[in-house]
């Protein structure tokens, strides 16, 4: 295994503590522009999640309504009622981006497949670039905020829903991750950065409960504003 990446891991728990777990579950408080701008503002304010850490599947709940919730792998999003019944569903689901840019609205499936893919990413890494078919390289170091952070550009498997194929985090001295760039392939490769903070250990799990996304310029940095997203976890349980 790659050093950094072992380096990474470690400080994040480790990777025999996090496959004694099947599920992580918390409650997200979610802003930014992204939301009102896809037609969706609200809606998922105040949310709980739940992800499989065995397979890719998310579920959020409450959905566009009270008692309803998504089932989101990387080959289906579907809503359903508390009951488990099917209200909506979406085979192939990513086809339904094609042509999308930063600013095309999404119908109720369009945002349970993003989100439902997105934060199963963001709740997972580190641990998920250790699973078959990931590749990994370390990359130059990066100056940012008085520090100095090693990089790791991670390739994701064709397996994985993610923003897309190829990314970039970045690790201060501590080994955890402070920063993530990508590009969102179903809103046209809108370029981002995410920064992540205030880590809480959760059975000797460390994980950020903080996420800020903005948008990324061409030389890496960015802008205060346009908040794109902002995530504040909490309540964060494994099962």
């Amino acid at each position: 295994m790659n050093a950094l990446l072992e380096h990474i891991l470690e400080a994040h728990g480790g990777l025999a503590r996090w496959k004694s777990h099947d599920t992580l579950s918390a409650h997200l408080s979610q802003g930014g522009v992204l939301w009102p701008m896809k037609g969706k503002g609200g809606m998922l304010d105040e949310v709980d999640v739940t992800v499989d850490l065995r397979r890719q599947w998310t579920s959020h709940a409450p959905f566009g309504a009270p008692g309803r919730r998504t089932a989101v792998t990387p080959q289906r999003a579907a809503i359903e009622d508390a009951d488990g019944t099917v209200v909506a569903a979406l085979d192939d689901p990513r086809a339904a981006f094609a042509g999308f840019g930063l600013e095309t609205p999404w119908d109720d499936l369009h945002l349970a497949y993003f989100v439902g893919y997105a934060i199963w990413n963001y709740l997972t890494v580190p641990f998920v670039f250790a699973e078959p078919g990931f590749g990994v390289e370390q990359l130059p170091d990066w100056d940012e905020d008085s520090e100095t952070w090693h990089r790791l550009r991670v390739t994701y498997p064709d397996a994985i829903a993610t923003h897309s194929r190829v990314q970039t985090f970045y690790v201060a001295a501590d080994g955890r991750l402070r920063r993530h760039d990508y590009d969102v392939d179903v809103n046209g490769g809108t370029p981002a950065v995410h920064y992540f903070s205030d880590y809480t250990t959760v059975e000797g799990i460390a994980l950020p409960t903080r996420h800020h996304i903005y948008l990324r310029d061409a030389d890496g940095g960015h802008a205060p504003e346009p908040l794109v997203v902002s995530i504040v976890a909490s309540d964060i349980r494994f099962g």
